[in-house]
């Protein structure tokens, strides 16, 4: 069964969604993320994926109390990204709650660096951010196309242990298009062993269904439930109780 994350970014404390990671299209869906994260639990989620979109922007945490508010009052596991570049950064967001981090700008640009995190914390507290544009990661908020292809990349960092991948398709994100299945598949096909976090362009439970239905081991999504294209009672059918 897929494994169902719901996303909550955060700018200002709040909760919004970019489109294609287009800080000048943000819209505030909830000014208060805690109400969201205790709704989500309510419903049966048990992992919440937090994105510090102010962090990303600043190249270091910003948002690191809301994710401790969150962590603090629900019992949800936490995986956290943006704005993690240093050893304090790193601190910070495992003493907020988060139980994961999020790694990738840095994984890679200063690859070294998530080495040795790896080797003090870890590869199980670590997700490989692989987010994708024309083939290629993007970095430091999709402003920048890297040189580096997807399946080197999560090769590289599978042999140092890291075994979950969350893989963005940039063209799709926040536009309620539908997720790249095909591309997902292919990345099944060649890490048949990886847990996959599909992310991107889901727009109802029918694409979760399919992205379930193609074997893909878990998907992260926030567009679709904000915009009521997807009823919180709709995910039951894959939550297990």
């Amino acid at each position: 069964m897929i494994e169902i994350i719901p996303a909550i970014d955060i700018i200002d404390g709040k909760c919004v969604r970019l489109t294609q990671g287009d800080y000048e299209q943000k819209k505030v869906y909830r000014e208060d993320p805690l109400e969201v994260a205790k709704e989500f639990e309510a419903n049966g989620i048990k992992r919440l994926h937090t994105v510090d979109l102010d962090g990303a922007r600043s190249k270091h945490i910003v948002n690191s109390r809301t994710i401790e508010r969150i962590a603090s009052h629900t019992n949800l596991t936490i995986d956290f990204g943006g704005g993690i570049k240093t050893d304090e950064d790193l601190k910070i967001a495992f003493e907020a709650g988060a139980s994961m981090v999020t790694i990738g700008s840095l994984a890679v640009t200063h690859p070294e660096t998530l080495y040795l995190w790896i080797e003090k914390y870890g590869a199980e507290r670590f997700i490989l951010g692989a987010d994708v544009k024309h083939g290629l990661i993007s970095i430091n908020g999709w402003k920048e196309e890297g040189n580096e292809s997807l399946f080197p990349f999560i090769e590289k960092y599978q042999k140092k242990g890291i075994n979950q991948v969350l893989c963005t398709d940039i063209a799709r994100d926040g536009m309620l298009q539908g997720p790249s299945i095909e591309l997902y598949k292919d990345v099944m096909k060649h890490f048949p062993t990886l847990h996959l976090i599909a992310s991107g362009g889901v727009s109802g439970i029918e694409d979760i269904r399919q992205l379930n239905e193609a074997g893909i081991p878990a998907v992260v999504f926030g567009k679709a439930i904000y915009e009521g294209k997807i009823k919180l009672e709709e995910l039951k059918e894959f939550i297990e109780c």
